[in-house]
């Protein structure tokens, strides 16, 4: 959803970055790794010692290399196979560093089980709707269907965890929002498979 409405504006708003970055020289895929790496490092340094405001600043600061990287490719000529399959490679690496430092904090200091049980469940489902996409295009077919997906999901958890960490709001808040979440990926997952179903059904 995000993707189709947010994506016009943001280009709009990062072209003057992505036009300097260009200039001096860098490479697309510079910028992709860079943007990994400082959202890694948010989420693995700040989230496991339950500093959440901290850590979603310093992931948001990276977070949008993701859509810099795309400009500055389309800028140079540069936009191919290899730097998308590098983009959703390290896409799916950044998003697990995010769910994982929060499973770190709540099965640590964090002392909540459920919580981090919560943050495991967006983790493997959000890398299974990915993957329900991904196998669908290696066979041929299409999977775009989904009430969630990766700029959803990315945006709801670091607005819940940022404020999370700005009001000390209780638990059950962000507990709230990654069970809701889990069960938007899980729908997703559902409506994926059914609509490469009906292409291959089809097919057939």
């Amino acid at each position: 959803m995000l993707n189709r409405y947010a994506r016009a504006f943001f280009t709009t708003v990062l072209s003057p970055v992505a036009r300097v970055l260009v200039r001096l020289g860098i490479s697309p895929d510079v910028v992709t790794v860079i943007g990994t790496l400082g959202v890694c490092v948010g989420a693995l340094a700040f989230y496991p010692r339950g500093e959440f405001l901290v850590g979603t600043l310093v992931i948001t600061a990276f977070v949008f290399s993701d859509t810099v990287d795309g400009i500055m490719a389309r800028m140079t000529g540069r936009s191919g196979r290899w730097g998308a399959y590098l983009d959703s490679t390290l896409d799916r690496v950044g998003d697990a560093a995010i769910f994982g430092g929060l499973v770190l904090w709540y099965a640590g200091d964090g002392d909540a089980a459920w919580m981090a049980a919560l943050a495991l469940a967006c983790l493997i489902l959000g890398s299974v709707v990915s993957y329900a996409k991904a196998r669908a295009e290696g066979l041929g077919m299409t999977a775009d269907v989904g009430i969630a997906e990766r700029a959803d999901r990315l945006v709801v958890v670091l607005v819940a965890t940022g404020f999370t960490g700005l009001l000390d709001l209780p638990t059950v808040f962000l507990g709230a929002v990654l069970a809701l979440l889990a069960l938007a990926s899980l729908v997703t997952v559902v409506q994926r498979m059914l609509a490469v179903r009906r292409q291959a059904l089809g097919a057939a």
